[in-house]
């Protein structure tokens, strides 16, 4: 028997960061797609999820990830795929916007299933 996936992002919907822009491409049951921009130059917070596991895929741009311990560059059609509960975050390197593709899944996809370890931003509890 399976229970349906809390949900509470809309395709269309997209907000400006200080680090760039996300917009949601898609959802569905247990899933959420989004396409994010980083601007040259910036990072996201070190953060992790409780609810999410995430698989990035970069479609413009040099990115800058780290997963754990591990820090790793990922290229145009490389990907990475973060676990639920893992510390993680990701920057553009590169002189140009850096695009990429997040597919989360899980059981509860919420924009404040976020927890935030670093942020230049000042974003930190």
């Amino acid at each position: 028997m399976s229970t349906k996936a809390t949900n509470t992002y809309k395709p269309g919907e997209s907000d400006d960061r200080p680090w760039g822009k996300w917009t949601v491409l898609g959802t569905g049951d247990g899933y959420a797609i989004k396409e994010i921009i980083v601007n040259p130059g910036e990072v996201l917070s070190l953060q992790s999820h409780e609810h999410r596991a995430e698989h990035w895929i970069v479609v413009q741009g040099v990115a800058e990830v780290t997963v754990g311990d591990t820090v790793s560059h990922r290229g145009v059609n490389e990907s990475v795929f973060i676990p639920l509960k893992a510390k993680h975050r990701i920057a553009n390197v590169g002189e140009e916007p850096m695009r990429f593709i997040e597919v989360q899944t899980g059981s509860i996809l919420v924009e404040d299933d976020i927890q935030r370890y670093d942020d230049r931003y000042g974003r930190t509890a």
